[in-house]
């Protein structure tokens, strides 16, 4: 068979591999193009109507354009995790249809999906409502948790970590997970929704207003761009912003405090929930590959992940809360790594 043939076949008859982790930040869709060469869609995980000003026809905008355009009615309808009801449920399938149109995800496809380690059946069925009655995944449709779609770009070039014993460390915007994973298997899985991206966005806004003497109050998404754009914990730089004043004029501002003092709450928090909640359950029920895990790395992923310097602190500070040297590898691209370990999951569903 001819390279043209190839093409001609892969645009007609195989089933295209396809990653999905449709998350409640952000959304990222992975899968080859006829070329083979990767295709990835990643966009906020919100979107806006408004009228259509000569139709009168309702339009809708979806990822970054929404947030940018309509702050003031952007609907980020994940914020939980999960779609909790049926509004948001059908506001997600909406927004998840419109993305899969636009980017030309391949209908004939088999796709992977993320889902989240949450003890919450509702949620997570009205999640895969939306991702499998969508038009894409004729061919198969699978699930896998996110933290181990997540450690499978940690770990190798392949999907390696299906085949090892290892604790993943899945930091999200709704949710900190934690799980032991044998050869696929998961062992223990846990969970904490008090530990999370959006509640370090929360304080951020908070510090502000506290360090600048209740001058300014930023909303969350500046909060979230604050802490992804200035947050370091290799070498922080304060950084000056400036808000317009009621009435008038500007008002030009220093950050000095705010951002660090949230994010090290955080990796507190983070470092306490993983050594005293989770391992110790770990280790009280399956004590020999608590030991063989805890010999390798720990896969930290999430969005949080991508901070500088965030991974080694956690290390550090995990390594003193446990009195032993532990290792932690990160995904190349720790915001992307679910939609990346899902593709790979299904390339080898489809015998890629």
């Amino acid at each position: 068979m001819s390279a043209d043939d190839e093409t001609d076949g892969f645009e007609s008859s195989e089933s295209v591999p396809v990653g999905v982790k449709l998350g409640s930040t952000r959304t990222v869709v992975r899968h080859p193009d006829a070329s083979g060469a990767t295709q990835t869609v990643k966009t906020l995980t919100c979107l806006a109507t408004y009228e259509d000003a000569i139709t009168g026809s309702e339009r809708v905008l979806f990822g970054e354009q929404a947030a940018a355009e309509y702050p003031d009615r952007v609907e980020f309808m994940l914020r939980s995790g999960l779609p909790e009801d049926d509004e948001r449920t059908g506001l997600a399938r909406r927004y998840f249809d419109e993305l899969v149109e636009t980017n030309g995800v391949p209908q004939d496809s088999t796709v992977v999906y993320a889902i989240p380690t949450i003890d919450n059946d509702a949620g997570l069925a009205n999640l895969s409502s939306v991702i499998e009655e969508s038009a894409i995944g004729s061919v198969e449709m699978r699930s896998y948790p996110e933290s181990l779609c997540s450690s499978i770009p940690a770990m190798g070039d392949g999907i390696e970590a299906i085949d090892d014993v290892f604790v993943a460390v899945n930091m999200g915007s709704t949710n900190l997970e934690a799980c032991a994973y044998r050869r696929g298997e998961q062992l223990v899985p846990f969970s904490t929704g008090s530990v999370t991206g959006n509640h370090v966005d929360r304080r951020i806004v908070n510090n502000v207003e506290e360090e600048t003497q209740g001058r300014v109050r930023v909303d969350l998404t500046t909060a979230r761009e604050y802490k992804e754009v200035h947050g370091d914990f290799d070498a922080f730089e304060p950084f000056s912003d400036v808000v317009q004043q009621p009435g008038g004029g500007s008002h030009e501002f220093t950050i000095e405090t705010s951002v660090m003092d949230a994010l090290n709450w955080y990796l507190d928090e983070a470092v306490d929930s993983v050594a005293n909640e989770f391992l110790p359950d770990f280790a009280s029920e399956y004590m020999k590959p608590y030991q063989m895990a805890l010999s390798s790395p720990i896969a930290l992923t999430g969005g949080m992940a991508c901070l500088p310097g965030l991974a080694d602190e956690f290390r550090r500070r995990l390594s003193e809360e446990l009195d032993r040297e532990i290792e932690v590898v990160t995904p190349p691209e720790p915001d992307t790594a679910a939609a990346e370990g899902a593709v790979r999951i299904a390339k080898r569903l489809t015998g890629d």
